[in-house]
């Protein structure tokens, strides 16, 4: 179990945090007015709304990261020069990034013309798509609990019957959605989702056969993982699901937000600030980094988040994350087994309040950021992209911007970013979640009681 170097962490914590189980604004994640996130009442979650809300360590030299634009593509350009995208000044100016092109890097602008399809309409704050063999989408509305079909026409099913009862208070609710590898044969579908307990809550992994039909429905459902402990909070839950080709499913989680959740970030017995990764059925795999340290919890991947809510793999099959920063200091990680990405010790923001959390950004053995964004993005969904339609797109990642409204595009090169890009401002919509769909389009979802099921193909 990591010891955490306690006296100016706590002394930080303590001047801009509350032990009050009803989130501060600065603990919560929750941003200022000014930060162009609807109020809560409008049913944006508070965390991740306009958070607000790592190695990733250094990347290596070589070309093992996110594969090279080139590869299938014509010969590559040079790599992007000039200013960064256009943004306010830094939240923690005394913070220089530790390597070049950590943040900040050049602007850069997709040749091909893009349009933007409006599939359907009408969710409640929808929070995630998983595509069908078919190709129709399982969308989840968070608030609500509610899951749909909705075909590529843009016809919406009615919602999906049997799923458990969810907390759908601030973050909280009904999140991500997967369909089982092997969905042809058992036709299992997984979700998270916010479980209301007696004590509080705490995100939880369910699976059930979807049964189709004019009515559909699950049936057979099994809770497969329990975040633990059990706490009163509507913040942090983390939620993405991540899949495997070698049969293993990532979960990401958050520490919940309130002091008492975020010490425990790096805290092996506890699942809270964590990457985990077990078996379909919820057995943990024997390769785990902490099977055999005592009390850990043995499903733990990495450790020292805050809130991961955009998760993938890269076409070498290696997880990619992007996590809420506080004030500042969203990051984008590559997690590995075992390793500490920092937070709460180290990372490049502040509160809400602008007092200090971290000493310094850099600590010896935790992992750096691939990239962070200061001031925040509020990063939620993300695909990394393989698909055919945009060739000058392949390999680079997309991010669902919440407090930007905008979808974010990085060109990665060497395991580094090397371009950044805006897309979609002129829509002003909080973007919550990107995937690539069969077709190699774009398919994201907007964050708004009227949330939108959109298409971006080439013009």
């Amino acid at each position: 179990m990591r010891i955490l170097p306690i006296p100016f962490i706590v002394a930080a914590l303590l001047t801009g945090c509350s032990e009050n189980p009803g989130p501060s604004p600065q603990d919560s994640g929750v941003p200022q007015q000014d930060s162009g996130v609807p109020p809560e009442d409008a049913g944006n979650p508070p965390e991740d709304s306009g958070v607000p809300p790592e190695d990733a360590g250094n990347p290596p030299d070589d070309d093992a990261g996110v594969p090279p634009e080139d590869a299938g593509n014509p010969p590559e350009e040079p790599l992007p020069t000039g200013p960064p995208v256009p943004q306010g000044p830094p939240n923690v100016p005394e913070f220089d990034p530790a390597f070049p092109g950590q943040t900040r890097v050049p602007a850069i602008q997709s040749q091909t013309q893009i349009q933007v399809t409006e599939i359907a309409s009408g969710f409640r704050n929808p929070w995630a798509i998983a595509f069908l063999p078919d190709q129709r989408m399982l969308v989840t509305e968070k608030p609500t609990g509610s899951l749909y079909i909705v075909t590529p026409e843009g016809a919406k099913s009615p919602a999906v019957t049997g799923l458990p009862a969810v907390d759908g208070r601030g973050q909280g609710g009904l999140l991500d959605v997967e369909v089982g590898p092997d969905y042809a044969e058992s036709g299992l579908i997984y979700w998270t989702y916010a479980e209301p307990r007696t004590g509080g809550n705490g995100l939880a992994v369910a699976r059930a056969r979807l049964v189709d039909g004019p009515q559909p429905r699950v049936e057979n459902v099994q809770v497969i993982f329990r975040m633990m402990p059990t706490i009163e909070s509507t913040m942090h839950s983390g939620g993405r699901l991540v899949f495997t080709p070698d049969g293993k499913l990532f979960v990401t989680l958050g520490e919940r937000s309130i002091l008492a959740g975020r010490r425990q970030a790096q805290d092996v017995t506890s699942h809270f600030g964590k990457v985990v990764r077990i078996y379909p059925d919820g057995s943990v795999p024997e390769d785990n980094p902490y099977l055999n340290t005592p009390n850990a919890k043995p499903e733990i991947w990495s450790i020292g988040h805050r809130n991961v809510l955009s998760a993938a793999l890269d076409s070498q099959n290696r997880l990619w994350t992007v996590e809420m920063g506080p004030q500042g200091g969203d990051e984008l990680n590559r997690p590995e087994a075992g390793k500490d990405y920092g937070w709460p010790t180290i990372g490049y923001g502040e509160e809400y309040s602008g007092a200090p959390i971290h000493e310094s950004p850099r600590r010896e053995g935790m992992e750096q950021p691939v990239y962070y964004w200061d001031p925040v993005i509020s990063p939620s969904g993300m695909t990394i992209y393989t698909g055919d339609l945009f060739p000058e797109w392949r390999n680079n990642v997309f991010i669902g911007g919440l407090s930007v409204r905008a979808l974010v595009r990085l060109r990665m090169h060497n395991d580094r970013a090397v371009g950044e890009e805006h897309l979609l401002k002129d829509r002003n919509q909080r973007i919550r979640e990107v995937v690539q769909g069969p077709d190699g389009a774009l398919y994201l979802l907007t964050d708004d009681t009227n949330g939108r099921l959109l298409k971006v193909t080439p013009r």
